[in-house]
């Protein structure tokens, strides 16, 4: 019976990786030693033929969700908040080691490798697409 609980949850989950024209695909998380933010990469394909943006995240396994961008200056990799992502019509946007990610952080609970996490993207207009996350060690790319 929990075996087919479970098998529902990700039918809906993955269902739900899908909201109008938006859709998720890729989606995996960078699991960091207790305290570490992790990180989230992604790829967000925009099929409408509007220009969108992401402009935040969520989920209900950590305290706070953000978009991040590693940026490079004089040989020195640092993050900067990303702001708002554009997505072009008919575009996508990869998240990706190095460039645009999520850093999630406050783990509510212990976060093991191996287990599917549901993250809440949010575009302009309202729109939300929930897609599952599978967690990877640490040295996952």
């Amino acid at each position: 019976m929990a075996r087919l609980a479970v098998l529902i949850a990700s039918a809906l989950f993955a269902a739900s990786a899908w909201a109008a024209d938006l859709t998720v695909s890729g989606a995996w998380i960078r699991h960091l030693p207790a305290g570490v933010p992790a990180g989230g990469f992604f790829t967000v394909h925009n099929l409408s033929k509007q220009d969108t943006a992401l402009v935040g995240a969520s989920s209900p396994d950590y305290g706070m969700v953000m978009i991040h961008k590693t940026i490079e200056e004089g040989g020195v990799s640092r993050m900067v908040e990303g702001g708002k992502i554009v997505l072009p019509a008919g575009g996508k946007v990869a998240f990706r080691p190095g460039g645009y990610h999520l850093m999630l952080m406050h783990a509510k609970h212990e976060i093991k490798v191996g287990t599917k996490i549901p993250v809440t993207l949010e575009f302009a207009g309202g729109q939300k697409v929930t897609a599952l996350f599978e967690v990877r060690g640490a040295t996952a790319r």
